[in-house]
């Protein structure tokens, strides 16, 4: 993945210490994002999050196809994700709820991605063209 100059500032208590920023494009567009790409960074998430910082959102990237659910335990923002296929097209948009305590839902697209992107709630709106290039042309 192509790295970019982003601070990964926020008041989420240091949550966000140790993941990767980056940039991807989004719709065309490029966007600053965390990355999650280890199992360990997968399951902890946005756990604890309040403020992305200068990101947009998370990217999760799987090394393979996968049906894995999320799920919004100790997740106080709510959040939409996109489910998106290896080849960057959209499988599934999904809102999130957060989840204070158990059991939590699991929420689990229609078919298989690769990669997934959460955002905070309505981040995806005014994206016409909802796709997903995790390696920009020319980084």
């Amino acid at each position: 993945m192509a790295m970019a100059l982003l601070t990964a500032s926020c008041s989420g208590g240091g949550a966000l210490s140790g993941f990767t920023p980056t940039e991807v494009l989004v719709g065309g567009e490029p966007w600053p994002v965390l990355v999650a790409d280890e199992a360990a960074e997968r399951e902890r998430g946005l756990m604890g999050v309040t403020d992305l910082g200068e990101a947009r959102g998370m990217l999760f990237v799987f090394p393979e196809d996968t049906t894995a659910g999320f799920w919004m335990k100790d997740t106080p923002l709510a959040l939409d994700i996109a489910f998106f296929a290896a080849d960057g097209s959209l499988v599934e948009v999904m809102a999130l709820s957060p989840c204070r305590a158990a059991p939590c839902p699991t929420y689990r697209p229609a078919g298989p991605y690769r990669y997934a992107l959460e955002v905070p709630a309505g981040g995806f709106s005014g994206v016409e063209d909802l796709r997903l290039d995790p390696e920009p042309p020319g980084r």
